[in-house]
């Protein structure tokens, strides 16, 4: 068995001077105060701290947020065994997301998103968002915080066909759970080689999108406009770097799923709310996102 790495709070500590133990201890007794939260490990308080830019109401927000969403969705948060889930390992043939070495000029992380597969009768949307907040899972238990995430897409290959496969309520429940819940500062989505396709995603994406998330995406007609942000050296071969081929680095991004399989199956079990346990009213999906019947898949001729 492989050995997980995770980073630990004093490593936190080390990399960001705001951070306080007294702030860790004032959120720690703030969790044993709600008996419907899973016990969180300090580095994960930590974590949503420094997401919230040390400010302590709403880190509260995006504790709550987190867990809640995440037992409320299994769509894209259980049935995680990467070893196991033919739906799974369909979704790693059909997408590549990849978190690539260096940071922007800027000094956040980049990842970088594409489709290996162009043909949208192989993209599920929700096996593919999950594929996605499995590899997010793994930056935040392994990396901790840094400065930001920066996504780069490549999106020559999205198609009026993937379009259609992405439902209005899938889009919504994810996009909830990254601007609410997902403990990172967002810092820049820079969309290239962007198909007439692209507009038509924009426009179901758009309603469920905040102003914030507006304001940090980036069309570039060239890719000369995006090595204003990005290294050039840092991205895939594919895309003038020398980061090696995208294949070869969705396969490891897949292998560090492998790795960290015991993570995943024990998450399903002791990173939920207990709903029977929460003061007040309890939570269903519906509270959090309205009727299922309320969206309808959308149709493309």
């Amino acid at each position: 068995m492989s050995i997980m790495k995770r980073i630990t709070l004093e490593e936190e500590m080390k990399k960001n001077p705001q951070l306080k133990l007294s702030d860790i201890q004032s959120l720690r007794e703030w969790c044993e105060k709600q008996p419907h939260l899973p016990k969180i490990e300090d580095s994960f308080l930590a974590l949503f701290l420094h997401s919230n830019y040390y400010q302590m109401e709403p880190t509260k927000n995006t504790i709550e947020n987190y867990y809640t969403t995440r037992t409320h969705l299994p769509e894209f948060f259980c049935n995680r065994d990467p070893l196991e889930e033919k739906k799974l390992q369909q979704a790693f043939k059909v997408t590549a997301i990849l978190s690539l070495n260096g940071i922007t000029k800027d000094g956040y992380k980049i990842i970088y998103g594409t489709y290996l597969d162009p043909d949208p009768s192989n993209y599920i949307f929700n096996d593919n968002a999950k594929y996605s907040t499995m590899l997010h899972d793994i930056y935040f238990l392994t990396d901790g915080t840094n400065n930001g995430y920066t996504y780069i897409v490549d999106a020559s290959k999205l198609s009026f066909g993937h379009v259609a496969r992405m439902s209005p309520l899938g889009l919504k429940k994810m996009l909830y759970y990254i601007q609410n819940a997902a403990p990172m500062r967002l810092k820049g989505i820079h969309v290239i080689n962007a198909p007439s396709a692209m507009e038509l995603f924009m426009n179901t994406a758009k309603p469920f999108m905040k102003k914030e998330i507006m304001d940090i995406i980036h069309f570039h007609p060239s890719f000369k406009s995006l090595s204003e942000y990005i290294p050039v050296d840092v991205l895939p071969n594919e895309m003038g770097g020398k980061a090696g081929s995208v294949h070869e680095l969705a396969e490891i991004q897949v292998k560090k799923l492998e790795d960290y399989r015991e993570w995943f199956l024990l998450d399903e079990v002791n990173r939920r709310v207990n709903e029977a346990s929460r003061i007040g009213k309890s939570k269903s999906v519906n509270d959090l996102f309205g009727i299922e019947g309320s969206f309808k898949k959308l149709d493309i001729d």
